[in-house]
């Protein structure tokens, strides 16, 4: 398994060409899975129409906003997209409604839209966060959700933003909802987005392995994370391992 899914690289360092759309760059992450070389771009978009999501111009825009957002914050590849694209899968799960779904997938890509109202002394600082840039930083929910509460089309989704911070035992942020006081959306993009900071490189840390990040979030099962949200993401574990797989062509990864 892990072969399958190791990233596929060429003798001098360079991706090879995806399956899907031909390109090999350093710009896009890969991986190697059962057989076939897939960039992040391909993959992604193949597991929003599995969520029953086609693109359209609202829906690319939004995107790219999001990957925007991602570029200020220095996050690796497409990691609005993909944690927005893994929790419409654990989402299919739960919902049956298309527009429900679709406001599932805006919500998770604008998790971190009020973050464009921190400060970049303290958005990318490096070390730990003193008491005023904390509570700074802990308004980035409330004001994602007053950016989107004007927008009937998306009272879903602002609600997942306002609660993306949210932990299932009450001890999350900004209101200290707990257990089914969070929406369900918000719980299973809980999951999602710790998989996806832990198995990623940050600046300040290395990625863990997939089974490490399993083990941690099992461990945080009724606590920090709903049950039945981590049930879900047990039954998309070969997708989540998939996800957690991808990365930039050594070459790029050694340099940054």
């Amino acid at each position: 398994m892990e072969e399958q899914l190791a990233s596929t690289l060429s003798a001098d360092g360079f991706a090879a060409a995806c399956t899907e759309c031909g390109t090999a760059t350093h710009d896009r992450q890969y991986a190697r899975i059962l057989g076939r070389h897939t960039c992040e771009h391909c993959l992604l978009n193949s597991r929003k129409q599995r969520g029953g999501l086609e693109n359209d111009p609202y829906e690319l825009f939004v995107e790219s906003l999001a990957e925007a957002l991602d570029l200020r914050e220095k996050e690796t590849g497409l990691h609005s997209k993909r944690v927005a694209t893994h929790t419409l899968l654990l989402a299919t799960h739960h919902y049956t409604d298309t527009n429900d779904l679709r406001e599932v997938y805006w919500g998770s890509l604008l998790h971190d839209i009020g973050k464009i109202g921190v400060p970049d002394a303290i958005l990318l600082k490096p070390d730990r966060l003193n008491d005023e840039e904390w509570r700074v930083m802990r308004e980035h929910p409330h004001n994602g959700y007053r950016i989107l509460q004007n927008l009937p089309m998306l009272a879903m989704a602002a609600n997942i933003v306002r609660c993306h911070e949210e932990r299932y035992d009450g001890s999350g942020y900004p209101a200290g909802l707990k257990s089914e006081e969070i929406p369900l959306a918000a719980r299973l993009f809980a999951v999602v987005d710790t998989l996806d900071a832990m198995t990623f490189d940050r600046p300040y840390r290395r990625g863990v392995g997939f089974d490490a990040a399993r083990v941690e979030i099992m461990r945080m099962s009724g606590s920090q994370f709903d049950p039945l949200a981590v049930e879900t993401f047990l039954r998309e574990e070969d997708a989540l391992r998939e996800m957690a797989a991808m990365e930039f062509p050594a070459a790029q990864k050694h340099s940054s």
